[in-house]
């Protein structure tokens, strides 16, 4: 990515999802764009409903439409389920579709993560799915990382499933020269352009090895990888206690 380009704002990036409801709102494909978002998705419900069998309390941070909250509450019914959103129609959107699928308790606090302020201990589990890519700063995302450690109780566990960079400038360009490819097989070249322009314009990935040393840093005891397939990956960790 270019250092020259002038990053989307929080009003853009919130604009845009306002924008975008329904295309969040297929469970069963997730986002066509994101390269294995269903496997993703079933993986990290899986591996939260094993980590977590016992949760009571699930945190998704950028829920989106709501797809990660109701793929894990087919592995784990009835939790309650905090949703957070920069958008209030994906909000609005994900209250509809996963209260009716639960029977605790379903809030919604409309923020940016990066502002947001709740309990410590408060939470078994944490989903962030292609939420974290629009942190800008190494204070950020520490910050962020350390919030989930607070949020969680101890030896709940985080799963993050996003987009990710490589720290080799070779490994790097091969990812975005196959990404670009499978954007081209999926619908055409202008479709790649369009999707790498808004990348290029709102998001600032980091590496995956990066983000496992941070959430280590924050006090994950213990960090795994679930998936990982070009420029995205599956990955999480457990609280220590």
């Amino acid at each position: 990515m270019s250092p020259s380009v002038k990053k989307s704002t929080i009003d853009e990036i919130r604009r845009r999802f306002d924008n975008d409801v329904d295309r969040f709102s297929n469970l069963e494909t997730g986002q066509a764009a994101t390269v294995d978002a269903r496997l993703a998705m079933d993986l990290v419900a899986q591996a939260a409903a094993c980590v977590s069998p016992h949760a009571r309390d699930v945190l998704d941070i950028g829920c989106g439409a709501g797809n990660y909250s109701l793929r894990l509450l087919a592995e784990l019914p009835g939790l309650n389920v905090t949703l957070v959103d920069l958008s209030r129609p994906m909000l609005d959107r994900a209250v509809e579709r996963v209260a009716p699928a639960t029977t605790g308790v379903v809030e919604a606090q409309q923020a940016d993560v990066r502002e947001l302020d709740l309990p410590e201990d408060r939470f078994d589990v944490i989903l962030a799915a292609a939420v974290l890519h629009h942190l800008r700063t190494d204070d950020e995302w520490d910050a962020v990382f350390r919030a989930f450690s607070r949020w969680l109780r101890p030896g709940g566990s985080a799963w993050i499933f996003d987009m990710v960079t490589s720290s080799l400038e070779p490994v790097e360009g091969l990812m975005r020269e196959r990404y670009g490819a499978y954007l081209t097989d999926l619908k055409d070249a202008a479709y790649r352009d369009h999707v790498f322009a808004y990348i290029e314009k709102e998001d600032t990935p980091r590496p995956l090895v990066e983000q496992l040393d941070r959430l280590r840093r924050a006090g994950f005891q213990q960090v795994d990888v679930l998936h990982k397939h070009g420029c995205f990956a599956a990955f999480g960790g457990v609280r220590g206690g």
